[in-house]
């Protein structure tokens, strides 16, 4: 008896070590749907023990990350987590019984993130967003950025003189966050725990980038290295067509341009801002080269930033989107950044569109002046019929052209499977073998 209960401790040991680990997946996360804009990321860095969920399962993704959070993280993806502690301790709000002490040490000794002028380190001040951008800065390699990159955000004005250069840097490198609105920076708000773990997501996958001081010995058994360069020729008039080859992934590089297509009806007037929309490829995507980099039936997420309605004199509504990750067949997902390739990168009616909706207002209204006209020509005097068409119909028509021209536009309809171009605001990092 006592053999059989051996044997079968035994057994169990040995189940629990052949058991493969269980990756963490979006529905592992309570309040992080796979609709979120940042649940790749996400879940990416909390699978690598990155950042953690508290004890209800739960990320907080709108919740502010604070100075000491963000240094242990940053320690962990740099490699760093187990570098030995040298207590130099010159902080005023940092003692040794602090559960944040020794990776704020391990900080110190690396030169990572630094405390500020009045000696304190400030460890539950939250994070803000410009001070992520200048130690992202602090720890890449150091570069001569074109400040003309800053010239696509609206509030450029509102980046601290200090930081100018740092946030061109990193946005040329391609390691910063600007969500929701893509056009915007809000470089003096504080950076939230799903605005961190994008931008150390995105510093795990280019860890090239980062000064070798600052990365631990547990790196990669391979550097990556571009094998080739490709094209990627889909799109007319897109502003790029480079496709790189790495010996780990494919990176679309920014500026390329492919075509999704709607995943199923869409109506504007029944959308707001913060919808999540599916698209889908309708045919894989190869380069001209014939490297296949997504197959058919992949999906492409989108989220509504806002809906401009019709408005008058015939303005139509315009559907603002950013489309933010790509979900392969199998369900592995990764970043993305893009907007629809059109002439103001909006969603809307066509002029054809436009055109019919004014010439049906024309075409009726001028059917009810001819009525109009031979009614109150005919009735009194039937021959004065040609007079009443005469006068009928032109008024008619104008009325109904003054009309179709000044009524509000049209609201922003598509069918399932219609095309949209989509331009890439940032690379995207294809079938990464690293992950």
């Amino acid at each position: 008896m006592k053999k059989l209960l051996a044997s079968l401790l035994v057994a169990c040991l040995m189940s629990f070590n052949l058991s493969p680990v269980m990756a963490i997946t979006v529905g592992d996360i309570k309040d992080v749907s796979a609709g979120y804009w940042a649940s790749t990321e996400i879940t990416e860095v909390v699978s690598d023990d990155i950042l953690f969920t508290d004890g209800t399962g739960r990320f907080n993704p709108e919740s502010d990350i604070t100075r000491a959070e963000f240094v242990t993280a940053l320690l962990k993806v740099l490699n760093n987590a187990d570098l030995p502690v040298v207590p130099n301790n010159n902080y005023l709000d940092i003692i040794p019984s602090d559960p944040y002490y020794n990776d704020i040490m391990r900080s110190d000794s690396l030169d990572l993130v630094h405390g500020y002028p009045d000696g304190n380190f400030m460890p539950n001040k939250a994070m803000l967003r410009s001070e992520c951008v200048a130690v992202i800065s602090h720890i890449t390699k150091d570069s001569t950025p074109s400040l003309a990159i800053l010239d696509q955000f609206g509030d450029k004005k509102d980046i601290p003189n200090w930081d100018i250069n740092q946030y061109a840097k990193t946005i040329t490198y391609g390691i910063y966050v600007n969500h929701p609105d893509t056009n915007m920076l809000e470089p003096n708000r504080n950076l939230t725990r799903a605005e961190a773990a994008v931008i150390l997501y995105r510093l795990k996958a280019k860890l090239g980038y980062v000064k070798p001081e600052f990365v631990g010995q547990k790196q990669a058994p391979e550097p990556e290295r571009v094998i080739s360069t490709q094209h990627l020729n889909v799109v007319k008039d897109a502003p790029n067509n480079k496709v790189k080859i790495t010996n780990y992934r494919q990176i679309i590089e920014r500026g390329n341009a492919f075509v999704v297509a709607f995943d199923e009806k869409f109506k504007s007037k029944q959308h707001k801002a913060g919808d999540i929309v599916n698209f889908v490829l309708p045919e894989a995507l190869y380069t001209e080269e014939g490297t296949k980099l997504l197959p058919a039936g992949t999906r492409i997420v989108a989220e509504i930033l806002k809906i401009d309605k019709p408005r008058c004199c015939n303005k139509n509504a315009r559907v603002h989107l950013i489309f933010n990750r790509i979900v392969m067949p199998d369900g592995t997902s990764s970043y993305m950044a893009g907007k629809p390739f059109t002439s103001d990168y909006t969603l809307k009616e066509g002029p054809w569109m436009t055109f019919w909706k004014v010439f049906a207002s024309t075409i009726g209204f001028g059917a009810i002046g001819t009525g109009a006209g031979v009614g109150f020509a005919f009735i009194p005097n039937p021959a004065k019929l040609g007079v009443g068409l005469g006068v009928g119909i032109p008024v008619g028509c104008a009325i109904g052209l003054i009309t179709g021209l000044i009524t509000p536009g049209l609201n922003y309809n598509a069918k399932k499977g219609e095309k949209v171009p989509v331009l890439l605001l940032d690379e995207a990092s294809i079938n990464d073998t690293r992950k």
